[in-house]
Formats: C-alpha cells, sequence, structure tokens
C-alpha cells in the first residue's frame, strides 16, 4: 500500500515551525512524525501540504493509497486499523479523518464511507505548537521502546555516573565521559556518534540524537529532546531543538521549541513563568491574536534559520518566526515576524538576500547545501509575513 501523510487541519496551529516543513517533518520525541510512521509502516511515506513546500517535500500518487493525518502520533491500534484498510473506508478521530483509503485521481466523499470511530485511549497528538514541549516526555517514552526493542546498548563507560541502567540505551559511535546520566524520572536514548562531554548532568526523559553534542557542564532537565547535529550547553529543561540548532553556551532554556538551523548567543536566556503565575498566552497565526495555552510554563518558540545575539532576553511566551535576527539590551516583543531584524529598540525587515548568505555560509559549515528549493520555500514565507512586519 502507499501511504501519503497530509498536514490537516492543524497546519497553522503548528506556525511558525510549519512554515518550512510539512507537519509530518516536526521532531517530538526521537523521531520525527513522519519518522515514526515509516517505522511502524514498515515503508517510506509522501506528503500532501502547501504547494509552495511541494518541490521539496513532493507526493507520490499511486492507484490505491491510505491517507493519513500527521498529527497523530501512531500507535499499534492505529497501524492495525490502518493496515486494514479497504476502499470506501475512513478512521475517524472525533469529527476528523485519521486516516482513509483513496483512489488515484478520485474525489473522496465521506458520506459514502463507512466510518470506524477511533476509540482507544492511547491518543497522542502534535496540535499546538506548545505540544511539542508539553508531550515530548510520551513521545520519548514511545520512541524509546520503539527503537530499542529486542536490541542491546553499546554497554555505560565507566566512569559515566547513571541511574536505573536499564531505561538508558546507546547507540554505536556515541561517545561519554565523565557525565551523570539518570533515568529514573524516564528513559534516556543517546544517538548514533553523538557526544556527551565532560561534566554534563542529564535527566530523562532525554533524547540525543545521532551526531548531536552536549558541551561540558551542561545541566539537562527532561522531558528534552536535542535533535540530530545540534550542539548544546548551559541549562536546559523540558525543550526540544529539532536539528542542526545551536545552544552552545550558558544560559536557560525552558518549555521551548527550535526549529532548524537556529542559533542562541551565550547567555541567552528565555522567562518560562510569568511573574504573576498566570497562564501563558501565545501569538496564534491562525487567529493573528494570543492564544491561551492553558499552560503556567513555556518560554520561547522560534522558527527556523532564526538566530540571537549575547545576552538576549526572551519573554514568557515569545514566538520568533523564520529567519529573524535579534540582538540589543532589553526585552524584545513576544511576536517576532519572520525576516525582522533588530529588537526591543525596533525590528526592520531582513532583506532576503542577506539572509541567504547567512543560511549558506551556515549550512555549508554543516556540510549541507543551501538549495533553490529552500530559497524559494524562503521567499514565499518572506512575501507572507509582510503583513506582520513593520518596517
Amino acid at each position: 500500500m502507499n501511504y501519503i501523510l497530509f498536514d490537516g487541519a492543524v497546519r497553522d496551529q503548528l506556525l511558525p515551525f510549519t512554515f518550512t516543513r510539512p507537519v509530518a517533518d516536526i521532531r517530538v520525541g526521537i523521531l520525527t512524525l513522519r519518522e515514526k510512521w515509516e517505522h511502524m509502516l514498515g515503508t517510506t511515506t509522501t506528503t500532501i501540504t502547501e504547494d509552495y513546500l511541494v518541490d521539496k517535500f513532493p507526493m507520490v500518487e499511486m492507484e490505491e493509497n491510505v491517507m493519513i493525518n500527521a498529527s497523530f502520533i501512531p500507535s499499534e491500534h492505529m497501524i492495525a486499523l490502518i493496515e486494514g484498510l479497504l476502499e470506501n473506508q475512513a478512521v475517524f478521530y472525533e469529527d476528523e479523518p485519521l486516516a482513509f483509503f483513496a483512489k488515484e485521481g478520485e474525489e473522496v466523499d465521506f458520506d459514502s464511507y463507512e466510518v470506524v470511530q477511533y476509540t482507544y485511549d492511547d491518543v497522542l497528538r502534535i496540535e499546538h505548537t506548545w505540544d511539542i514541549f508539553a508531550k515530548n516526555g510520551d513521545a520519548i517514552a514511545r520512541d524509546f521502546a520503539l527503537l530499542t526493542e529486542g536490541r542491546t546498548s553499546q554497554p555505560i563507560p565507566e566512569k559515566t555516573v547513571a541511574f536505573n541502567e536499564s531505561q538508558i540505551f546507546i547507540e554505536e559511535g556515541a561517545k561519554l565521559s565523565l557525565c551523570s546520566l539518570n533515568a529514573e524520572g524516564g528513559p534516556i536514548y543517546i544517538g548514533k556518534h553523538s557526544e556527551i562531554m565532560e561534566g554534563a548532568m542529564i535527566r530523562g526523559p532525554f533524547a540525543l540524537c545521532d551526531n548531536a553534542t552536549v558541551k561540558m557542564g551542561a545541566k539537562i532537565y527532561g522531558p528534552t529532546t536535542i535533535g540530530p547535529h545540534c550542539k548544546v550547553g548551559g541549562e536546559i529543561n523540558n525543550s526540544v531543538l529539532m536539528g542542526y540548532s545551536s545552544k552552545g553556551h550558558d544560559g536557560f532554556l525552558g518549555n521551548s521549541v527550535l526549529g532548524e538551523w537556529c542559533n542562541l548567543g551565550a547567555d541567552t536566556n528565555n522567562s518560562n513563568l510569568k511573574n504573576n503565575y498566570a497562564e501563558v498566552r501565545l501569538w496564534d497565526y491562525e487567529t493573528e491574536g494570543f492564544a491561551h495555552t492553558g499552560l503556567q510554563f513555556c518560554g520561547l518558540m522560534m522558527g527556523d534559520h532564526s538566530k540571537c545575539s549575547i545576552n538576549t532576553m526572551f519573554n514568557t511566551g515569545t514566538v520568533v518566526g523564520v529567519s529573524a535576527n535579534i540582538f540589543g539590551s532589553g526585552f524584545p516583543r513576544n511576536f517576532i515576524p519572520s525576516f525582522s531584524w533588530g529588537g526591543s529598540a525596533g525590528m526592520t525587515t531582513y532583506k532576503t538576500n542577506k539572509a541567504f548568505e547567512v543560511s549558506k555560509i551556515v549550512m555549508e559549515r554543516r556540510g549541507v547545501d543551501f538549495t533553490t528549493d529552500d530559497a524559494a520555500i524562503l521567499e514565499h514565507v518572506f512575501e507572507e509575513a509582510a503583513k506582520w512586519r513593520k518596517g
């Protein structure tokens, strides 16, 4: 069967991260949503997403297809129902399609479908940006079980202090030196060719993905995910870095999500708790207002390619778009549109030619090309974000 992941109704609620990727390519837990589905289905997938993303994330349609809502984290019950779908059948969760059978070129009319309601209590879904960190502990636990079942971890080095060793899994090529791993609160996964340097202290749930680095003396509280090729130091609590991003120095990052190719300057700090302990509200691109999160702790949401200088201070519940460059003293606004340049003293437009020069340099340092597809996506985001920029 040909499986296609679609963005679904929550795509705009997951901006700024879905400006530059389909919902399926959001990382939560150890794996991206796509990687979870592919692992459990035992096959590759393609994507239905926004038109401007299709050159980088194409869809492959065949005569018979099963469409899957990418915002759901797969479970064994979901997989069993999806693999058994036949023509004119669908699985719904409440009022929304979770998966359905589709023939090539034919319109789908659910009124003519046999609809099965999904009633199992194992639903874990990413519907809002803050779900990425708030549900990260459950996602790490599921991925840990998925990736380690029937496998044996590399040995824990003698000079590494480890608690609850059965919940620590170290992949081949990982390097650990004089660090502390405490998995009493949740599993710890150390990816291939990753490194944890001397003096780092880590509490699970925690995922260090392939080729990522934890620097000396870091203090990391779970549930936290450090994506592939990321570099982190200082203090981190309940955060997700999707990949290729750096928080390499002292400073605090808490209850936050960074996309790819982000960089936080030395001693950057974010607030994750309001002084009056009130619920945090977060910018919502869909309503163009501030949404109720229901959370007391919520920090920074930063889209791909955004960066800030040393000593940057982010207020509670700050949303930074794609390819913003933030610097200066004081607290910048708690909504910074894509391609903004400046800080608390004011913002101007970060022109694409300058932004692309930086992206090329940053990506080349990691052996990744800045492609024409990447440029076209960012050009689209630049134009879409113009209505929110003032300068």
